[in-house]
């Protein structure tokens, strides 16, 4: 984690690559142009709906069809345990 952090700009800095308009490419930078656009775009004012809702809606429904996947998945492994403490609570029984 500390070699991770050590190549992070300052924070706050105005000159860091996260806050340019253009990156080192020539290429427009996404957050620029989420945050000067996601209003005259879906005339919402939350930004972070706008972002996960419009700008990334296919990949937030992909997060949200894995956690449910996993969800239906624990619920059934769950489930499944239970009948077979069941049986053999019914077969020690008898």
């Amino acid at each position: 984690m500390f070699f991770a952090t050590v190549d992070l700009p300052t924070r706050g800095d105005a000159d860091s690559v996260m806050n340019q308009e253009v990156n080192d490419n020539g290429n427009p930078v996404a957050g620029n142009y989420y945050i000067q656009s996601a209003y005259k775009d879906a005339k919402t004012p939350n930004i972070v709906t706008v972002v996960l809702g419009d700008y990334r809606s296919i990949d937030t429904l992909g997060e949200q069809i894995v956690v449910f996947t996993a969800g239906l998945i624990l619920v059934l492994i769950l489930s499944g345990h239970r009948k077979e403490r069941k049986v053999s609570n019914r077969e020690e029984n008898s």
